[in-house]
């Protein structure tokens, strides 16, 4: 193990190598998805995957789960563990799980985000938490050696990273830190092959934004966008610090702030990534605001004009999403909400095409055995199927895996 952001690691050549391939893997199970996922209106059958014990297996997984190419699951949990502080996981096709880490505190500590590949099989991720208090990212072996990469210490350097990690073409990680950074609200950060961080941008807590929860996506000229929590508009009536912004980074670290929420019917606190479409519009969910409080679902044009997709009424049809979207190939978006449904306890929705798409929820949770509370987003498998966890709920109320069958 490794604990400094700046130490050499001689993996990431190997890695970065080969990252090609990871990427062409990505874009493999993508372009599987895209050309076979069709359109489906009716409610959708869950199945439990895996229900978490609460006990060395992990419990309350916050993060999502992805595929390897032999179409097992990969997550993480922020509890449970032989110590505790969470776990890696990987989750059979036939229902197997295998804990592939279990954090000590020493080496990490409550995980919030899901894991990403390379080209070799390794898997890397973040913790919120650590020894020094304040985080890691890690790399976690295919025979389950972990190491650090970098060890947040608080300060300039950013601390409490919330959000996973993308790679670039050159095997450099980017992702953001909740907190620390020149202003104490957060910083975007570079971690390259060997192990150095670079802060690109350090949020002021004005009007550029503040506290960035979630994670980064790339446009095709290597610039970066994001979300915000809080900061952007002062003046918001739900938040003196403001309810969140959408920004985008230049490859030179200027930030331009794409939009600011009001909170009001536009939307308040941000705290899942965004996705692009095909025509470079963001597409993005909030967890406050709209016409009833329960956040909405907004479509951000590429000179910045927000368009409220859905705005959630906080009762059977889904209250207060924390995760991001997905799109099939005809354009609906699907998500989860954290609260709302017949139950109180969540739901997956679809969302049509259209400024006035109707929403359809595909399954509303029922807090027991099914899962309850979902705070990460969906993957597609190549027949349609939809993937996801619970934080709550299943036999023994530390979270779920789940299934949705059209």
């Amino acid at each position: 193990m490794r604990n400094s952001c700046g130490l050499v690691l001689q993996a990431w050549r190997r890695a970065s190598a080969t990252l090609g391939l990871a990427f062409l893997v990505v874009v493999v199970l993508v372009l599987g998805t895209v050309i076979t996922q069709s359109a489906h209106a009716q409610t959708y059958k869950e199945s439990v995957l895996y229900s978490f014990t609460g006990a060395a297996d992990g419990a309350n997984p916050e993060g999502g789960v992805i595929f390897d190419q032999k179409g097992n699951l990969y997550g993480t949990t922020d509890n449970g563990g032989g110590s505790g502080w969470g776990v890696a996981f990987k989750l059979s096709s036939k229902g197997k799980e295998t804990v592939l880490h279990s954090f000590t505190l020493a080496d990490g500590a409550n995980p919030l985000a899901g894991l990403i590949f390379d080209g070799q099989g390794n898997l890397y991720g973040t913790t919120n938490y650590s020894t020094t208090g304040t985080g890691i990212v890690f790399k976690l072996g295919k025979y389950g050696k972990e190491t650090v990469l970098c060890s947040f210490t608080g300060g300039a350097g950013g601390e409490y990273p919330y959000a996973g990690l993308i790679f670039d073409a050159q095997g450099n990680l980017y992702s953001t830190a909740a907190a620390g950074g020149a202003s104490g609200t957060g910083v975007v950060f570079k971690l390259g092959k060997y192990g150095k961080e670079t802060v690109l941008y350090s949020f002021t807590g004005g009007a550029d934004g503040a506290n960035p929860y979630a994670g980064l996506i790339f446009d095709a000229q290597g610039n970066l966008y994001g979300t915000t929590v809080y900061g952007g508009d002062l003046t918001c009536p739900l938040f003196q610090s403001g309810c969140g912004t959408v920004f985008k980074l230049g490859k030179h670290g200027k930030e331009t702030v794409l939009h600011s929420f009001t909170g009001g019917a536009d939307g308040a606190s941000p705290y899942a990534g965004l996705i692009f479409d095909a025509q470079g519009n963001l597409y993005g969910t909030t967890n406050k605001g709209g016409a009833s409080g329960a956040g909405v679902v907004f479509k951000l044009g590429k000179y910045g004009k927000e368009t409220v997709l859905y705005s959630f009424t906080g009762g059977a049809d889904g209250a207060n999403p924390y995760a991001g979207l997905i799109f099939d190939a005809q354009g609906n978006l699907y998500g989860t909400t954290n609260k709302g449904g017949a139950s109180g306890a969540g739901v997956v929705f679809k969302l049509g095409l259209g400024k006035n798409g109707k929403e359809t929820v595909l399954y509303s949770f029922t807090g027991g055995a099914d899962g309850a509370n979902p705070y990460a987003g969906l993957i597609f498998d190549a027949q349609g199927n939809l993937y996801g966890t619970t934080r709550k709920g299943g036999a023994s109320d530390a979270g779920t895996v789940f299934k949705l069958t059209p």
